[in-house]
């Protein structure tokens, strides 16, 4: 299925791969699940969104695509994640790429940072990329390739205030991309970390875009307007792709200029 923007790329490479995407109903997945359809892989994403996933899903059959199988799966819960993982490879046969998305970037102070607060953020931004890259990685290494991009931020290089823990996961992710690499590089197996700015997906255009938020991100970016969800797809689309092959342990920022 093409895409309708002509003046992008298609990657004949794409067609037909098995990728698998987290937290793919809405913002940046949404688009990344969205552009990968429309290259012709197949794609499978996990969200515990099921309203906007199941639409999603259907959306793109309709459009044509590869219809997307779209899985609920709280990824906090790692037994649920491997059946979720499971569930894909009896689906699509492998997962060729894996697009580590998921994440919550809920505000929160230094004095409100329990224990339990601690492990629950965790759960959600750092501890999920862990163990889905370590259920795919035996599909991958039998096919002797395989793509893993892993979302991190821009939040810890600014750095961000009011939200330490997002910020401290987006900053171990990094590091993990890099060991990963090195661990898994010798099986054919590429990984890489994509870095976005402030992308204006809807929940941040809701939450955050006051006027005089969106005036300082313009003011701390080289470029004067906003940077949208496909402005990241399109990155994760060529690292997916083998146009990047020799492309790992490698962090990419997509955020207009701003570090």
């Amino acid at each position: 299925m093409q895409d309708g923007h002509a003046s992008f790329a298609r990657y004949p490479s794409l067609e037909g791969r098995a990728v698998l995407v987290t937290g793919g109903a809405t913002g940046i997945g949404e688009s990344i699940v969205t552009h990968f359809a429309r290259q012709g892989s197949r794609v499978a994403f996990f969200d515990i969104q099921d309203e906007a996933g199941q639409r999603l899903a259907e959306d793109l059959a309709v459009e044509g695509c590869f219809a997307p199988l779209y899985l609920h799966c709280d990824l906090t819960d790692v037994e649920a994640l491997r059946r979720g993982v499971d569930e894909v490879l009896a689906a699509l046969g492998t997962v060729d790429v894996l697009v580590n998305n998921a994440a919550n970037d809920q505000r929160h102070t230094i004095g409100e940072v329990t224990p339990e607060f601690w492990d629950k953020s965790m759960a959600v931004n750092l501890r999920p990329q862990f163990f889905m890259i370590q259920a795919v990685l035996p599909a991958m290494r039998k096919a002797g390739r395989g793509s893993i991009i892993n979302m991190s931020s821009i939040s810890w290089m600014i750095p961000s205030t009011g939200l330490p823990l997002y910020i401290t996961a987006k900053a171990a992710i990094v590091g993990m991309t890099r060991t990963l690499a090195h661990e898994v590089g010798p099986g054919g197996i590429r990984v890489n970390a994509v870095l976005p700015g402030a992308i204006a997906t809807e929940k941040q255009k809701r939450l955050v875009n006051t006027p005089e938020y969106k005036a300082e991100i313009l003011a701390s970016q080289a470029l004067k307007r906003e940077i949208e969800p496909e402005d990241v797809a399109r990155l994760v689309l060529f690292l997916a792709a083998d146009d990047s092959g020799a492309i790992t342990n490698q962090s990419y920022v997509v955020d207009g200029g701003w570090v």
